[in-house]
């Protein structure tokens, strides 16, 4: 299968992405289950892994504005959110034997233990995969942020990026047949252009500290694999190092 590029990684989950093609739910069982089987594999190619997971299928803080409740108690209700769906792949990937913790910035200690940097890093050292909960744990930041922050004091090698379409296009490809797919980009190109990667937030605090991000289609088998093991897959944000370590 060959040797992984990456010794340990940040993959960000998008909430959406685990409703799949349905819209009649806000979980598919289908697809937990290909995503908690693709993670496993990564697993047990050694690759020390870490997940934080939007809450965007649930509920979004900047929607909840829509009908009338505070950013701030939208954006709570979001960070629970996310540990929803934390628990929900935990459980599949437990199933199959992978050990795991979910690890959240908000204290909720019936299901997950409270985020500790160290701690972490202790977890992803002995081999269990971590969920990392509750975003930020403050208002007004996004789980990219969130991914972005974590990756920075996990010392990831790498922060990958798991969507809907394969990359980051100069316009969106679900809607622009002409869209154009990027290969390789600065993180200044990203900001300047406004392009639809992460929030500037996240993008600035990977390029104040040199973590590369790797966007990438999840829906597509096979493609996390690739993205491990250094193939060709998505758009590379910043430089990836040699090794990957």
């Amino acid at each position: 299968m060959g040797q992984p590029r990456f010794k340990r990684v940040l993959l960000k989950l998008s909430g959406e992405a685990l409703r799949g093609e349905r819209r009649d739910a806000n979980l598919d069982s289908e697809v937990l289950e290909t995503i908690a089987a693709e993670l496993k594999e990564i697993r047990d190619l050694g690759v020390e892994l870490a997940l934080v997971v939007g809450g965007g299928n649930l509920v979004r803080g900047i929607s909840a504005t829509r009908v009338g409740l505070d950013r701030a108690t939208g954006d709570y209700m979001g960070m629970l959110a996310t540990i929803i769906n934390c628990m929900a792949i935990q459980e599949l990937l437990e199933r199959l034997g992978v050990s795991t913790r979910l690890m959240s910035a908000l204290h909720v200690n019936e299901v997950a233990e409270p985020y500790i940097r160290r701690r972490g890093m202790r977890h992803l050292e002995k081999g269990r995969v971590v969920f990392l909960a509750a975003g930020t744990g403050n208002p007004y930041f996004t789980t990219d942020t969130a991914a972005a922050l974590r990756a920075m004091e996990l010392k990831a090698d790498v922060l990958m990026k798991a969507t809907r379409v394969d990359g980051v296009y100069d316009a969106d490809p679900l809607k622009d047949p002409n869209a154009r797919l990027f290969k390789r980009l600065t993180y200044m190109d990203v900001l300047k252009r406004d392009l639809k990667v992460m929030d500037a937030t996240a993008v600035s605090l990977c390029m104040d500290n040199q973590i590369p991000i790797l966007v990438f289609k999840l829906s597509e088998s096979g493609n996390l694999r690739k993205a491990i093991l250094g193939e060709s897959v998505g758009t590379v944000v910043g430089e990836l190092s040699a090794s990957g370590a």
